[in-house]
This record gives structure tokens, sequence and C-alpha cells, in this order.
């Protein structure tokens, strides 16, 4: 049985991952559907050697956030998977904070 406390962390542990999602994200979008065509179709690769470290950075987070969240239990294989395929599609991290957000709201009674 979780404590307050263990639920408390739990909620401000998803709250961080889904901020994480989030920009992760847009940092994909911005890459793909701006930075890329700026690049190929304008001639500016500046756009792509700006964005492309953004980008990475924010994966490397969003890996990171990962780890931290699913370490701590609690966690399907299908939803762990489900968590790493959305940094790889477009679109998909926005799917996974909707998921991260209703696993949030179902803690929220408890506390």
């Amino acid at each position: 049985m979780m404590t307050p406390q263990d639920i408390a962390e739990e909620r401000r542990q998803l709250r961080r991952m889904r901020m994480v999602s989030l920009l992760e994200g847009c940092t994909l979008l911005l890459l793909v559907f701006v930075a890329v065509p700026l690049k190929h179709l304008a001639g500016w690769p500046i756009a792509t050697r700006i964005m492309g470290p953004v980008h990475g950075l924010a994966f490397v987070l969003y890996v990171w956030m990962l780890i931290q969240t699913v370490s701590g239990g609690g966690w399907s294989r299908g939803e762990t998977v489900r968590m790493v395929m959305a940094a790889f599609i477009p679109f998909g991290a926005f799917l996974n904070e909707r998921a991260l957000a209703r696993r949030q709201a179902a803690l929220a009674p408890a506390v």
C-alpha cells in the first residue's frame, strides 16, 4: 500500500514526465516540420544545426525521465513501450502526455 507521501511523489514525477514529454514532442515537431523544410527548401542549413542539438538534448532528457519514472515500478511492459515509441513518432508525445495525465488524475482521489 502506498503512503500519502509516495502518492504525492508519484504525482510530482508524473507531472515532470508530462512536461518533458511535451518538450520533446514540440522540439521534434519543430525539427521535422520547420527546420528540415527550411534546410531543404529554403537553403538554410543553420535551421537544423540549431534545432538538431536542441531536440537531441530534449530527447536525452526524455529518456532520463522515462528511466526514472518507470524504475519507480507499477508500469506494465505495454505502457513502457508506448512511452518509448512516443519519442520517435511525431505527435506521439502529445498522446503520451494525455495517458500520463490520466494516470496522474487516477492518483488524485487517493491524496
